[in-house]
């Protein structure tokens, strides 16, 4: 009996898929196709023929941890005590399945704010817990009116993404200020940050719960290099949380993968010496005002976008299609591939929006758009 029936394959593989078999351009799954900085591949380079093919320590590479803890206090003047407080993950995604499955127990239940990424649900089902769904207002800004009445006695965990994929949206101060009175009507919920496009932000400054007081003892964080320097494929990522949290993190965490990939944690812990990653907001405003730009002729509506390496766009003057249809349509009719916005809803709520992905080179982005442009 499947433990998660209503689970299919991903809408990311479908896409990309469906993108590959008819040669189309992916815009669709999130990964960068342009060359990563040759500083970290000559670093790579020469660690390859030295001594760091075997296990690293559970918790992660003591000289890249010092380097996170510094990064931390650097991007947002928190001080970590790295030995308790962070953990490297294999990629952001078992961070968050790690945190989850050591936290979480049989009919707690989790909020999680819709439109949402897919890999929230399924740790909580496997927990036999109850995922609560929660739709954003239509802006995709949090209604925490509706987000209070969510919660119970029953409620441990509350999810959010900031910036947010898949629309692309901020959390303000005002937000922050909400979830503060929200929790001091709740003070048995932790909160569950993932901030790995923390660095891509654009107009508006990215504001992380690393700077929030009242959220420290009662946050996981959740980072990833493999999004702040384009290396998805290395799936490298890191969790701050409580000593108390980590602590049970942790056991979780040996038994799923115990170490890290060692030569990326010691390739990742020097590149951390020579990168700026202040200059990431501003490389991927270029992008993303370029493919607007591009896109200003299109029959499209393009929806704000504040960080993240995502366009959301209406295609409801196009079509009267359901999204799934029209981004299979898109592949096939004209070889361009987006994911629809529907399927990050519990409900499937489908307003005939789509999302593209930027993190393209120049030359993917204007093939692309000569073919959005004339749909």
């Amino acid at each position: 009996m499947s433990k998660l029936p209503n689970v299919t394959t991903s809408i990311f593989t479908v896409m990309s898929k469906m993108a590959a078999e008819y040669n189309a351009i992916n815009l669709s799954q999130g990964f960068p196709n342009f060359p990563v900085d040759e500083r970290l591949t000559d670093i790579l380079a020469r660690l390859a023929k030295e001594n760091v093919h075997q296990y690293t320590p559970m918790a992660g590479y003591p000289p890249l941890m010092n380097k996170i803890a510094n990064l931390v206090q650097s991007s947002y003047n928190r001080i970590i005590n790295p030995d308790l407080e962070l953990l490297v993950t294999a990629g952001a995604t078992q961070g968050i399945f790690t945190s989850i499955l050591a936290l979480i127990k049989t009919s707690d239940e989790v909020i999680i704010l819709d439109p949402s990424y897919d890999s929230y649900e399924s740790p909580v089902l496997l927990c036999n817990a109850k995922p609560v769904r929660v739709p954003l207002n239509d802006d995709y800004t949090p209604n925490w009116e509706t987000i209070e009445k969510a919660c119970s006695s029953k409620t441990k965990m509350i999810i959010i993404n900031n910036p947010h994929n898949p629309t692309g949206k901020i959390l303000t101060e005002n937000d922050f200020l909400a979830l503060e009175k929200l929790l001091s009507k709740y003070p048995e919920i932790i909160v569950l940050s993932d901030e790995v496009y923390e660095y891509i932000t654009f107009e508006e400054r990215h504001i992380s719960a690393h700077t929030k007081e009242f959220l420290l003892n009662r946050c996981i964080m959740i980072s990833s290099f493999g999004k702040s320097f384009h290396i998805t494929g290395w799936k490298i990522g890191y969790v701050v949380a409580p000593e108390y949290l980590m602590k049970e993190i942790k056991k979780a965490h040996q038994f799923l993968v115990f170490s890290v990939n060692s030569i990326s944690q010691a390739t990742i812990s020097e590149y951390l010496d020579v990168v700026d990653v202040n200059l990431l907001g501003k490389f991927y405003q270029e992008k993303r005002d370029y493919f607007q730009k591009l896109l200003q002729h299109s029959r499209f509506e393009l929806k704000p976008c504040e960080g993240t390496y995502f366009q959301v766009a209406s295609y409801a003057t196009i079509s009267n299609e359901d999204d799934i249809a029209f981004c299979k349509k898109l592949i096939i009719d004209h070889g361009v591939a987006a994911i629809p916005i529907s399927t990050f809803y519990s409900d499937h709520k489908d307003q005939r929006l789509i999302r593209f992905c930027f993190a393209k080179d120049d030359f993917t982005l204007e093939s692309a758009a000569k073919k959005i442009c004339n749909i």
